[in-house]
Parts: C-alpha cells; sequence; structure tokens
C-alpha cells in the first residue's frame, strides 16, 4: 500500500517552524509555512514588523551555543559563547538557506483562522483572504509574543511597559535620570535592570520580584556554567535535582544576602536566572531589590512590606501568554498557560493537529523543538503512531506531575520539562515504539491518507 503524504501547513517561520519545514522536507512531507511578517526568525528577529520579537538591543543569548545548536547544524566556531542576538538571526537565516526552506514559505501571509472540517483536515484562512485546504496542521506560533501584565490595585500615574516593547534606556521610553521599577526574576528582567542601573543611565533602579528565582553566573571555573553538567536520564530527575541544590550557592551565595527573596523552589526544578552583571549590580548599590507590589498610589508604589517608593517609570517583565489567534476560542485556547499535550505535541482526538515549540525545556529550546520535529515529520511520513487515547492521556498526566507537579500552581511553570529526560525518552522509548505501533497497526489515517490507502488502484 502506497502511503500518501499529508498536505501540511505550517503556523509561522520561527525556530518551531524552521526546524518542522526542515524535517517535513527530509521526510518529503508536502507543506507550507504561514508566516506573517516579511522574515524568519521569529522572536530572535529584532525589530520584526509583525510584532512578535521580545528582543532588545543589547540582548545576548542565555545558553551557550554548545547547548543551544542545532544538532544536524552546529552555531559556527567564529561564534562567542553566548551570542548577540544580531547573530541568532544570522544562524537562523543561513539555517534556512542551507537547507532550501524559504521556497515553501509565504511571507506576509499568516494565518487569520483555522478551521478544523467535519471529516478531518484543515481550512485556513490567510492574511490575503484566501481559503486554504490541507490534510494535516502544525501550530508553531511561538509563546513568547502575547505580554502578561499582572494587575494590581491603584492607578499608576507615571508610565509603564511591558518588557516586550522594550528596545534600550532610550526606547520606547526616556529611561535615563529616572526613577524605574523593574517587575519580575527572568533573564529579560534581570538583563533590563542591570543596564538602567548602570550609572552611566544616571537612574534609580528598583527589582520587584514576588518569588524569586535561583541566580547562576554565565561562566564558572573558566567554563559556559550550562557545560559544567549534563542531565543523566538514567538518574531518576528528583535525585537530580536533590544534586544539584546547593550549585547556586555555592557560585554565587545566597540570594538574600543581596536582598532577593529565597525561591520557591529547589534549584533544578524551574529555569534558573543566568547572569553575571545581577548581582554585582545589586551588590555594587547600583540596583535595590525590593518585594511584590502591593498597590499603586499615583507615582507612589507600594510593596508588600510596607515600604514605598516614588517613581517614574514601571516596566513589568512578567511573561507572556499562550495565545491561538487562529482558533475560535472554544475550539482550543490555553487559559492560565495550561494546553495538556500528549508529549508537548499531540491531543488525543485531534489526529491532524500538531503542535511544535508550546514548553519550557531546561536548559536549552533549539534541540527541543528540532527533536519534536522529527516525531511530528515521523508522525506525517506514517513511520510513527501514537498510543491510544486512553494511553496518551495516562502519560500526560503523568509527565505533567513529573515535570511540573513540585511547583506552585502559576503560569510561569505550566510548560516545564527536563530536555535532556525528555530526548532520553522519546529518542529511547517513543520513536521506537511509535515504529512499531506504525508496523503493526498502520499510520493514523488522516484525511488525505485515508482516501489514497482505501484506493484500488494503490498496490
Amino acid at each position: 500500500m502506497t502511503i500518501q503524504r499529508p498536505r501540511t501547513a505550517i503556523i509561522g517561520a520561527g525556530i518551531s517552524g524552521l526546524t518542522s519545514s526542515k524535517m517535513l522536507t527530509d521526510y518529503g512531507i508536502p507543506f507550507t509555512c504561514f508566516e506573517s511578517s516579511d522574515r524568519v526568525g521569529g522572536n530572535w528577529a529584532f525589530g520584526n514588523p509583525n510584532g512578535h520579537s521580545s528582543a532588545y538591543r543589547s540582548l545576548h543569548i542565555d545558553t551557550s551555543k554548545a547547548r543551544l545548536s542545532f544538532r544536524d547544524f552546529p552555531m559556527p566556531e567564529s561564534y562567542p559563547d553566548f551570542p548577540h542576538h544580531t547573530q541568532i538571526k544570522s544562524y537562523l537565516d543561513d539555517y534556512a538557506d542551507t537547507f532550501g526552506l524559504r521556497a515553501n514559505i509565504e511571507f506576509g501571509n499568516g494565518v487569520e483562522h483555522a478551521e478544523r472540517l467535519p471529516d478531518g483536515g484543515w481550512e485556513l484562512t490567510t492574511q490575503r483572504g484566501e481559503r486554504r485546504r490541507f490534510d494535516a496542521l502544525v501550530v508553531a506560533n511561538g509563546h513568547h509574543w502575547d505580554p502578561r501584565t499582572p494587575e494590581f490595585p491603584g492607578e499608576f500615574a507615571g508610565e509603564s511597559i511591558h518588557s516586550h516593547r522594550y528596545i534600550d534606556p532610550r526606547t520606547p521610553l526616556d529611561l535615563q535620570g529616572k526613577r524605574i521599577v523593574v517587575v519580575g526574576i527572568g533573564n529579560s528582567a534581570v538583563d533590563i535592570a542591570s543596564e538602567l542601573s548602570q550609572k552611566s543611565q544616571r537612574n534609580t533602579t528598583f527589582l520587584s520580584t514576588r518569588s524569586g528565582a535561583w541566580i547562576v553566573p554565565k561562566y564558572a571555573f573558566g567554563k559556559p556554567v550550562d557545560q559544567l553538567t549534563k542531565g543523566n536520564p538514567r538518574i531518576p530527575l528528583k535525585w537530580q535535582r536533590r544534586m544539584a541544590r546547593n550549585l547556586p550557592i555555592l557560585l554565587s551565595g545566597s540570594p538574600e544576602k543581596y536582598g532577593l527573596p529565597r525561591p520557591d523552589h529547589h534549584f533544578g526544578e524551574a529555569h534558573p536566572t543566568v547572569s553575571s552583571e545581577l548581582l554585582l549590580r545589586l551588590g555594587s548599590g547600583d540596583l535595590t531589590a525590593k518585594p511584590n507590589i502591593d498597590h499603586f498610589d499615583g507615582y507612589d508604589v507600594h510593596f508588600v512590606d510596607g515600604s514605598v517608593e516614588t517613581v517614574d517609570a514601571v516596566i513589568y517583565a512578567t511573561g507572556y501568554n499562550i495565545t491561538f489567534p487562529f482558533f475560535d476560542p472554544g475550539f482550543l485556547s490555553a487559559p492560565e498557560n495550561r494546553l495538556s499535550l500528549y508529549k508537548r505535541m499531540m491531543r488525543p482526538g485531534l489526529d491532524d493537529l500538531l503542535f511544535v515549540g508550546f514548553a519550557q525545556p531546561t536548559p536549552t529550546l533549539f534541540p527541543f523543538v528540532e527533536l519534536q520535529s522529527r516525531l511530528v515529520a515521523a508522525y506525517l511520513a506514517g513511520t510513527y503512531r501514537p498510543p491510544s487515547p486512553e494511553v496518551m492521556d495516562e502519560v500526560t498526566r503523568a509527565d505533567e506531575v513529573l515535570y511540573t507537579g513540585h511547583f506552585a500552581d502559576r503560569p510561569r511553570h505550566t510548560q516545564q520539562v527536563d530536555y535532556y529526560h525528555y530526548e532520553h525518552q522519546l529518542l529511547t522509548e517513543e520513536l521506537p515504539k511509535g515504529a512499531e505501533r506504525a508496523r503493526r497497526d498502520g499510520p493514523v489515517l488522516l484525511a488525505g491518507r485515508a482516501e489514497q490507502a482505501a484506493s484500488p488502484a494503490t498496490a
């Protein structure tokens, strides 16, 4: 029996869309990638005209190039350990050109609406007003473009922006010679707070955080810190987390020493904040740590410890929502960033819908989406078949407990995954078992594939 390759649509040409495009090309799957912008790169395309880039002018990657590189396309040897965002964009351009991906990308033609048809398959409405039909849909629109901003009681009379809009101390706000509160403790928050608190900016800068984070430097013992250890999938995750608990204390000391709250989780259970500058700024008195905001009163910011600061501007570095603007809300959404997916990719009952990149993998993202794209391509080629919907649900619940069950119930923890454990499980168990299921039971019959499989003309 000849297996018909399903006509596939990919939404987005960021890293998830590009790796999906590359893998589908490798597996001979006909596809079209729809991109709302005029360029590839998504979040890494600084100044992206579609508004989906959160890169600021001074941004350097916080994962070393050895950990970040795609497995089949290493970063250039000439790159520094922690490349600038312009180098990441150049790397993605080279990736697209090397593998001939642009020929299948329709730029300036994003998906406005995606409707699943009654008998399977999809009808897409694009920016150009076209209606296009496909057998399968790969969602790769990213989850770092729809800013999430907390609401505090009272009204703030100064200027405020989300870090998604921050470019530099002069753009889009004049942030020199001001009193500023940066809200958050992730990598963007500490980068921006460190930049604005430099004496040359003449600011008085505060960093407000509710729950804290473990701070690790970019280098330790002469090497990028993420190259000192590598997760061993043969050791249970809870043992690995326990063995690593004291690492940030050994490297930098207790966060309380710098005025930061002790994190609400152990080191290794969530993305650490990687910065070689934050603790220096705090220790030098250039930056002051503050607890969570209680309420606003004009220009006064009241914190939960009773302290009050009069400030000119507030920058919210408080994360992003997972958003699918092309789906009807009643069809599929991710309230409070909760999106239960089998292996972070598949939803039982929606055989022609796949997701790539909707996770927060520690310590690296690029190889993670590359790995997911490999499974997606094998599935569409008919050489991988997932287990029954009942087993998919059971495994999904177990994985959520494994990766996120030890966290406080908050939106920023819902997508956490340990990359090395995930990689080992997919390569040694899921893909081989899925290949065996496909040999035994045949591929999942998507709309176009079912017609071809049933045709007597196929041998």
